[in-house]
C-alpha cells in the first residue's frame, strides 16, 4: 500500500459517509466550494512521483552514505557525545514522547512537565542560579535573548559588550539581533577595564571558543559598577568541574545542552538554556515549568507565569519564543538523571584528562599550546600550517578546527578513545605515546561542591530503573499515540515513522555542523531537494531552512522585509499591519523586528475588515512595511478577499507576509506565492510532519519572492574575519547557530513529501478540509460554529462557541477542556483566538471512528451541561465543573459529589475497554504563580496525606494583570 493511504485516516467508504453528512458528492466538489476560485492551483504540484516507504528509506540510506562521518573534535559549541540507548529508544524514538504537544493542558502533561522540571533543576544546579527556563532554541539565539533581556532591564543603556572569545556564530547572531533594537555592539576580549557608562551589559564566554578559561568575576564586578548586567555563556559539562557563574555574581547564564547526550544532528535540534537571578524572573523568555497543587492538594506541574507567553501579550511581548526544544531538553535531562552527579563528573574528568594528555604531549614535542587553562579544547600554534593539519586529519577521519591560519583547535568529547588521541597527535607529527598532563582548571575556579544532589539525579542509574522511569512518565501523558489531539492551528497529524527512524542513523546524526562541504554531500543533497520541493509547494522563488522555529521564521521574514525597504532607501517604513484574526505569534515577531504594530479589525464573519484596512493604509501609507496575514485565518475560514488585501498593501509600497501556520489547508491546492505573498514561513512541525515533541523541535523555513532572496538568512560563520561588522544593507542576517538550523529533523519532512507526491499532498489537504467540516456539521447543534466561509464551510479547523452555555449556566470552555480528559481526549485550543471558545483541527490522519468518538464525547458533555441549565444539578456540584478525575479520587472513601463514580469516570461505554486516568485533578493555576517554585520538589511532598507543603515558602505576588491575562 502506498504511504498516503496509510497517512489519511478515513477509508473510501468512510469518506463517502462524511461527504454525505457535509452535503457533497466528492472531495473535489467540497474543495471547490470551500476555497475561493481565484487562488485554486488547478494542477498537481510538480513533484517527483511518490515513493513507497521502503523506497524512501532506501533513498535516505543512499543519502546518509554520501556523508563522511569525520569523528568530531572540532568543538565550537558542538561536541561528540553518547546518547544512552535506553534514552534514545525510550525518548527520542518513542511516539509517546515525540508526538506529545506543548503542555498547555497540564493535567494530561505531567510526565513531560516533570522531565522539563528536571531539566530546569539540572540547569539551576549546574549554573548556581535560582531559576531556569525549560529550554531555548540554540546557544546563539539564547545569547540574543539574553541581550534583549539585559536591554529591557537596563533601559538607559545603549551599548552591549560581546566577548570576542564567544563562538563566532554566537557573536554573529547576538550582534545582529542587538542592532535591530538600535543597540551599539562592541566585540572585544573582555576585561575589567571598561570604558563608558552606558552599557546594558556584557556576554562573557566561560570557557572561550579557543578553550581558554578566564576568571569572569572582575568583568562581572566592573559591569555591575556601571549599572549593567552580566551574562555568562557556559558549557554545562565544564560546570561539573568549574565554579558556577551564579556564585560569581552572574545575572544571566546561557548555553547549550547538546553535549549532554543529544546527537550532533548536523547542527540541531539541540536544547539551549537560560538561567537568571530572582530579580529577572518576571522577564525570563520562554517557557517555565512550575510546581502547583491540584484540587486535592497534591503536587502538580504546570507552565508558570503564562502571561509571558507571546501569543497572549502579542505586540507587548518581550520574546516571540513559541517552539522550544522540549524533546531535546527531555533527552538532556534524562542523560543527567541516568548518569547522576558522579557519572557526569567522571565524564567531565575523562574529557578533561584527554585534553590535558594531548596538551602535555604537544608541549613535550616542542609545540606551543596557546592557553594554559582549558577544559576540553586545546589550541595549538602551528604558524602557517593550520589548514594543512586540518585537511590531513580529515583525510584520516578526524575533524578538527583551523581557528586561524596559525592555530589548530582540538576539542575532546565523551566518546574519545586512546586510539583517537594517538591519531590526533600523529596529525601534528607526534608519534611518541601520549604523556600524562596536570589539570588545566585554574585552582581559583575549581568547583568545591558536586551539583545535582536532588534525589531524582541519584535514583535511576541502572538501565532497568531508567527504562521504568521513562515509561512511568510517559504513562502520565496523553499524546498522539493514544488519541487524536484536536488542536486548532497546530496540526497534530501522523508523523511518518519511516522518516523518523532515519534521524538517528549515524550517517545523519553524527555529522558536525561545521564539517567541510566535501564530506556532507548527502546532507546538502537532501536539504537541496527539500528546499526545491518547498519552493514548488509555496510558489516562491527560494527557501531558507535556517530558522529553527516557526516564530524564528516569522522574525526572519520580517527582517528580510525590513532590510529590503532600508536597501531601497525607505527606512521610514516601520509599520506592520496585523489583522485581529492573525496567528498569535505575528505581533510578537513584529515587535522583535522593531516594527510598530497596527491592528486591523475583524468583520462579523471573521474576515479582515476591508474598510478598516483602507483607513489604516491611508493613515500610514508611506510607513507601511508589511501586512501579516494568516491564511486561512485563525478563525478557520478561507477569506475571498486575500488577493484584494495583498493588492491594496502592494499599492502603498508594503510587502505581504502570509503566515504559513495553516498550510495544512493549502498544500497542493493553493500557493501563497501565487495569491499575493512576498514571504511566508512554514511550520515543518505542523503541515510537514516533524513531530511536536512536547513543545519542540520546530523548523520554520521561509520562502520568498525573487526580490527578497538577497535578504534570506545568512551563514552565521561568514563573518569570522570581523565579527563586529554589521551585515551590509543589501544582505540578510543570520538567524541561528548554523546555516541549516535544525537540520537533524529535516529527513522527516523530506520523507513526508517524497512519499506523498503532488497528488498525495493535495489529497491530504482535501481530507483535512473534509474532517473539519464533518466535525463542524456534527457539533454545530451542540456548540455553534462561530465562523464559516463561503457555502457555510470552514477550512481545516473550526471554532466551537462555548459562550452561550457559559451565559446560561456558568460552564466555561476550560470546564469542557478538563472534562474531555475523562473521555480520553486532549482538549482543542482553549480560548484562542476568541475567548470562551474551543478551536478544533481534526487533521486528515484521523479515521471516522476517532472523529465520531470525539463527536460523541462533545455531545455527551453537552448533555451534562444541559442538566445544569435545567436545574438538575448546581454548576459547582456538576460532573463537568469538577473534572477531571484521577483513579485515586475515584477509590477515595470520601466521595461527596451528587453524581456517581461511574458517571465521573465512564460517561460513555467505549471507555470501559480503553480508559486513560489523569495523574492529577484540576490544577490550581493561580497558586503556582503566587508560590513560584520551578525546581524539583522534595520526595516527601508526594506522600499520601502528607502534611509537607509541596510548594515551599517562596511566596510571591500574583503576576496576572487585566492588561495581559489569558
Amino acid at each position: 500500500m502506498d504511504y498516503i493511504s496509510r497517512h489519511i485516516g478515513p477509508t473510501d467508504d468512510e469518506r463517502s459517509d462524511m461527504l454525505g453528512t457535509v452535503g457533497y458528492g466528492s472531495l473535489d466538489e467540497l474543495v471547490t466550494a470551500a476555497i475561493p476560485s481565484g487562488i485554486l492551483l488547478n494542477r498537481l504540484l510538480d513533484l517527483p512521483e511518490a515513493l513507497t516507504e521502503p523506497e524512501a528509506q532506501n533513498r535516505l540510506r543512499e543519502l546518509a552514505a554520501k556523508n563522511t562521518m569525520l569523528k568530531a573534535f572540532h568543538g565550537q559549541g558542538y561536541s561528540s557525545t553518547i546518547t544512552p540507548p535506553v534514552i534514545r529508544r525510550g525518548v527520542v524514538e518513542d511516539a509517546g514522547w515525540y508526538t506529545a504537544y506543548t503542555p498547555y493542558q497540564p493535567e494530561i502533561s505531567q510526565g513531560r512537565l516533570e522531565a522539563l522540571l528536571n531539566f530546569q533543576t539540572m540547569v539551576e544546579e549546574l549554573t548556581g542560579m535560582p531559576l531556569a527556563n525549560a529550554s531555548l532554541l540554540d546557544e546563539a539565539t539564547a545569547a540574543a535573548e539574553a541581550v534583549g533581556l539585559m536591554s529591557r532591564s537596563v533601559k538607559k543603556g545603549r551599548r552591549v559588550l560581546l566577548d570576542a572569545r564567544l563562538h563566532p556564530q554566537v557573536i554573529a547572531v547576538a550582534a545582529e539581533r542587538a542592532r535591530v533594537f538600535d543597540l551599539e555592539v562592541e566585540v572585544t576580549p573582555v576585561s575589567s577595564e571598561l570604558v563608558g557608562e552606558d552599557f546594558v551589559g556584557v556576554v562573557i564566554a566561560y570557557p572561550g571558543t579557543e578553550g581558554d578559561i578566564i576568571d569572569p568575576r572582575p568583568v562581572i564586578q566592573a559591569i555591575h559598577d556601571r549599572g549593567g548586567l552580566a551574562t555568562v555563556a557556559a558549557d554545562p559539562l565544564a560546570l561539573m568541574l568549574l565554579e558556577s557563574p551564579g556564585s560569581m555574581g552572574a545575572d544571566i547564564v546561557i548555553g547549550t545542552t547538546q553535549r549532554l547526550g543529544v546527537p550532533l544532528f548536523y547542527g540541531g535540534p539541540h536544547a539551549a538554556y537560560m538561567a537568571v537571578t530572582e530579580k529577572l524572573k518576571r522577564q525570563l523568555p520562554g517557557r517555565l515549568v512550575g510546581v502547583s497543587v491540584d484540587a486535592e492538594g497534591y503536587p502538580a506541574y504546570r507552565l508558570a507565569l503564562q502571561t509571558r507567553e507571546q501569543h497572549i501579550r502579542r505586540e507587548k511581548a518581550t520574546s516571540n519564543i513559541c517552539t522550544a526544544q522540549a524533546l531535546l531538553a527531555v533527552t538532556a535531562s534524562m542523560y543527567a538523571v541516568y548518569h547522576g552527579p558522579e557519572g557526569l563528573k567522571e565524564i567531565a574528568q575523562t574529557v578533561h584528562s584527554y585534553a590535558t594528555r594531548f596538551a602535555a604531549s604537544v608541549r613535550n614535542a616542542g609545540l606551543e599550546v596557546v592557553h594554559e587553562h582549558f577544559f576540553d579544547t586545546v589550541a595549538v600554534k602551528e604558524p602557517g600550517r593550520a589548514q594543512g593539519i586540518v585537511d590531513a586529519l580529515a583525510q584520516t577521519g578526524y575533524l578538527v578546527r583551523a581557528i586561524d591560519a596559525d592555530t589548530v583547535g582540538v576539542s575532546f568529547g565523551e566518546d574519545t578513545s586512546d586510539e583517537d588521541l594517538a591519531a590526533l597527535l600523529s596529525g601534528f607529527g607526534i608519534l611518541e605515546p601520549p604523556v600524562d598532563g596536570d589539570t588545566a582548571i585554574p585552582s581559583v575556579l575549581t568547583r568545591a561542591e558536586t551539583p545535582l544532589q536532588h534525589e531524582i539525579f541519584n535514583s535511576h542509574h541502572s538501565e532497568t530503573q531508567m527504562m521504568r522511569y521513562i515509561r512511568s512518565l510517559g504513562d502520565k501523558d496523553l499524546a498522539l499515540d493514544r488519541t487524536m489531539i484536536p488542536l486548532g492551528s497546530c496540526t497534530m497529524k501522523l508523523n511518518p515513522t519511516a522518516g523518523l527512524e532515519a534521524i538517528t542513523w549515524p550517517g545523519f546524526a553524527n555529522v558536525h555542523p561545521f564539517t567541510p562541504d566535501e564530506y556532507t554531500e548527502g546532507w546538502r543533497e537532501l536539504i537541496s531537494e527539500l528546499s526545491e520541493w518547498l519552493v514548488e509547494i509555496t510558489g516562491y522563488d527560494a527557501v531558507s531552512v535556517q530558522p529553527n522555529s516557526g516564530a524564528q521564521g516569522e522574525l526572519a521574514g520580517l527582517l528580510a522585509i525590513r532590510r529590503y525597504h532600508v536597501a531601497n532607501g525607505q527606512g521610514e517604513r516601520d509599520i506592520c499591519i496585523i489583522p485581529a484574526s492573525a496567528h498569535g505569534t505575528n505581533a510578537a515577531s513584529a515587535a522583535l523586528a522593531n516594527l510598530k504594530v497596527v491592528v486591523v479589525a475583524t468583520a462579523e464573519d471573521g474576515s479582515i475588515d476591508i474598510e478598516d484596512l483602507d483607513a489604516k493604509l491611508a493613515q500610514h501609507a508611506d510607513r507601511v512595511a508589511a501586512i501579516m496575514i494568516t491564511y486561512p485565518s485563525t478563525h478557520g475560514v478561507y477569506e475571498d478577499t486575500v488577493q484584494e488585501v495583498a493588492d491594496k498593501v502592494h499599492a502603498v509600497g508594503g510587502q505581504v507576509y502570509i503566515d504559513g501556520a495553516n498550510m495544512n489547508a493549502l498544500t497542493g491546492l493553493a500557493r501563497p506565492g501565487d495569491f499575493g505573498g512576498d514571504v511566508s514561513h512554514l511550520n515543518l512541525h505542523k503541515t510537514f510532519t516533524i513531530p511536536h515533541g512536547g513543545g519542540g523541535p520546530g523548523v520554520g523555513p521561509i520562502g520568498v519572492g525573487e526580490h527578497l532572496i538577497p535578504f534570506l538568512p545568512s551563514d552565521p560563520q561568514s563573518k569570522t574575519a570581523d565579527t563586529a561588522a554589521e551585515a551590509p544593507v543589501g544582505e540578510g542576517v543570520p538567524m541561528s547557530s548554523t546555516t541549516y538550523g535544525s537540520a537533524g529533523v529535516l529527513p522527516i519532512s523530506w520523507s513526508y513529501i517524497a512519499m506523498s507526491g503532488g497528488a498525495g499532498l493535495a489529497d491530504a489537504t482535501a481530507n483535512a478540509i473534509l474532517a473539519a467540516n464533518y466535525v463542524a456539521r456534527e457539533l454545530n447543534d451542540s456548540f455553534p460554529v462561530l465562523y464559516t466561509g463561503a457555502n457555510n464551510l470552514v477550512g481545516h479547523e473550526c471554532i466551537l462557541d462555548i459562550r452561550p452555555v457559559t451565559d446560561a449556566c456558568g460552564v466555561t470552555a476550560a470546564d469542557v477542556a478538563k472534562r474531555l480528559v475523562d473521555y480520553g481526549f486532549h482538549a482543542p485550543t482553549l480560548a484562542f483566538p476568541v475567548a470562551g471558545t474551543l478551536m478544533v483541527e481534526p487533521t486528515e490522519s484521523e479515521d471516522k471512528a476517532e472523529l465520531d468518538r470525539f463527536i460523541t464525547a462533545m455531545r455527551s458533555i453537552r448533555a451534562e451541561i444541559q442538566d445544569i441549565i435545567d436545574g438538575k444539578v448546581a454548576y459547582s456540584d456538576s460532573v463537568v465543573h469538577n473534572a477531571p478525575y484521577t483513579a485515586r479520587s475515584l477509590v477515595n472513601s470520601n466521595w461527596d459529589y451528587p453524581f456517581t463514580r461511574e458517571e465521573a469516570a465512564y460517561p460513555v461505554d467505549s471507555l470501559l475497554t480503553n480508559k486513560y486516568f489523569p495523574p492529577v485533578r484540576r490544577i490550581d493555576e493561580a497558586y503556582g504563580d503566587r508560590n513560584l517554585v520551578c525546581s524539583c520538589p522534595p520526595p516527601e511532598a508526594f506522600a499520601l496525606n502528607s502534611d509537607t507543603d509541596p510548594i515551599g515558602e517562596d511566596v510571591v505576588e500574583p503576576v496576572v494583570t487585566d492588561e495581559n491575562s489569558k
